[in-house]
């Protein structure tokens, strides 16, 4: 492994190291205070950025493997290029930003931060988000996921863009928001009835919701050069839970 320093960013070139030593490395430069990190030559090493606390910015070129950011709480990560599964995994606060698609199971049990995804995202989406008081989670993506997106969310919020969808055509997840009792899902693109979970309801935005909305798209359009006014004029429907405890009567004594 081999390190650079310029200009008080420490560039490292993880080709073929193992992602224990590499982590180490990420912990051992963060502590000494450095707050720009550029990784080169990644190859799916797992878990980069896991249990940071530090303010440090860490870019990313290549692929990062599974659970990038971890338990994470305060670095900023970009990724240039695409991301795995498990990004944000039990997130706390910070920001990943990938310039491309991602996994499945983005934002798992996230309970803090913001996560920004250019296109695309796989299974499993947002599922078991959480929120405490000022803590809640957001996830912006700008393309479309696939079945199970938002599954027993419980808190937080979810933007899904639908950038790729063209006016009429309607997202392919099913099973959207099965189990949701928590948070809500702001979609562009037509959904239909059969496509969400039983426990989902449907509503227009009022004006709180487009406030919300506006200030997610336009952070989002901020991290990959794209117009917001232009993502905000398309029609958006709001996915909310209908029920507090949809399965309460299962695990009741």
């Amino acid at each position: 492994m081999t390190t650079e320093v310029k200009e008080s960013t420490i560039t490292v070139d993880a080709s073929g190291v193992y992602y224990r030593d590499l982590n180490q490395r990420l912990r051992d430069i963060v502590t000494n205070g450095t707050r720009k990190i550029e990784l080169r030559n990644v190859h799916g090493q797992r878990y980069i950025g896991t249990d940071l606390n530090k303010p440090v910015a860490i870019e990313i070129f290549g692929t990062p493997g599974n659970d990038l950011g971890a338990f994470m709480d305060k670095p900023v990560i970009t990724v240039r290029g695409n991301a795995q599964d498990g990004l944000g995994n039990t997130m706390n606060d910070g920001e990943i930003i990938v310039h491309g698609h991602a996994g499945d199971t983005v934002g798992l049990s996230a309970r803090g931060g913001k996560i920004f995804i250019r296109d695309d995202v796989g299974y499993r989406a947002g599922i078991h988000m959480k929120e405490y008081r000022s803590k809640k989670p957001v996830i912006v993506i700008g393309g479309t996921a696939q079945d199970f997106f938002g599954e027993y969310m419980a808190g937080g919020t979810i933007v899904l863009l639908g950038r790729n969808i063209a006016e009429g055509q309607r997202h392919r997840a099913r099973f959207i928001g099965t189990g949701m009792h928590g948070g809500v899902i702001y979609l562009h693109g037509d959904v239909e009835d059969y496509q969400l979970g039983k426990e989902v309801g449907v509503a227009e935005l009022d004006e709180a919701d487009r406030e919300v909305l506006r200030q997610y798209v336009s952070e989002f359009a901020g991290h990959f050069g794209l117009d917001a006014g232009e993502m905000l004029k398309q029609k958006f429907v709001k996915l909310y839970p209908r029920f507090l405890r949809p399965y309460g009567r299962l695990y009741a004594y």
